[in-house]
């Protein structure tokens, strides 16, 4: 995982929060897991991860 940057592909979060990338995708789409679209792809915002863990 790219622990310099704050902003996390679905493969990095799922690695982070130790959950599989189709969970990932599952929650994100349902709004649970704060990301965005970037063309077709998630991204995560590290800061906002750690934040919904706390």
């Amino acid at each position: 995982m790219n622990t310099d940057s704050s902003i996390l592909t679905a493969d990095e979060v799922a690695e982070y929060l130790k959950l599989s990338k189709i969970t990932i995708y599952k929650l994100a789409k349902e709004g649970a897991l704060p990301g965005f679209r970037v063309g077709g792809s998630w991204r995560f915002s590290k800061a906002n991860i750690e934040k919904m863990m706390a």
